[in-house]
């Protein structure tokens, strides 16, 4: 079966990304998004180690060591970005002022429940960061995974099995397979990749799907 890349992931999430959002990408998969964004849409990337208005990666070579994310990854600054606190990044966050933030996970329960920083392992440093903030703060939560372990198991699950970052705050999931909404009346299939059945996606994830097309 022929997946979707990581890449394409990101600019899956890209597209559903409107015109004027405020948005946050968080650690990992999710910074992609930020290459794949339209030049033509202005869009206000926020990391919460304070900074408005990133750009997409520096060219090898242009990387400025003083301009990362939180992820400490260099980035870049559009016109008109800005610096701030951390504790300023984090009152923005809390305070209900992003329209969206990406998040990776490890599970995702059917109910929107998110676990993303922890796999319980017990040689783990447990640090949930930013990350708790953003889920219960940010007014959408988009989740960009594989649709998969390494070993086969869905990640989207009937109840998360990890320690949990939010409880109910996911709104759509993006994986290598489908594009997943969470709704009052479960998970809602609104797109798959072309060369997978509904049948197949159904078992392969393991818990109840509806196909609602967008």
């Amino acid at each position: 079966m022929k997946r979707m890349t990581r890449d394409q992931i990101a600019a899956r999430v890209a597209k559903d990304i409107p015109e004027g959002a405020y948005v946050n990408l968080g650690i990992g998969l999710p910074t992609m998004v930020a290459n794949h964004l339209p030049k033509e849409r202005e869009i206000f990337l926020h990391s919460e180690n304070g900074v408005l208005g990133m750009g997409p990666a520096p060219a090898p070579g242009e990387e400025d060591e003083d301009l990362i994310n939180a992820g400490k990854q260099p980035v870049t600054l559009l016109t008109g970005g800005s610096y701030f606190h951390h504790a300023d990044s984090f009152a923005m966050m809390r305070g209900g002022h992003l329209d969206i933030c990406v998040l990776g996970a490890f599970q995702v329960s059917a109910t929107g429940d998110l676990a993303n920083w922890h796999t319980g392992a017990p040689d783990a440093i447990p640090a949930v960061g930013g990350a708790m903030d953003l889920a219960v703060g940010a007014k959408q939560v988009f989740v960009m995974m594989e649709h998969q372990t390494k070993t086969g198991e869905s990640k989207i699950v009937a109840e998360c099995s990890y320690p949990l970052t939010g409880i109910g705050c996911v709104n759509r999931i993006y994986t290598d397979l489908a594009v997943i909404d969470v709704t009052p009346e479960g998970l809602a299939v609104r797109e798959m990749i072309s060369d997978i059945s509904f049948e197949e996606l159904q078992r392969i994830t393991g818990v109840p799907l509806r196909h609602v097309p967008l």
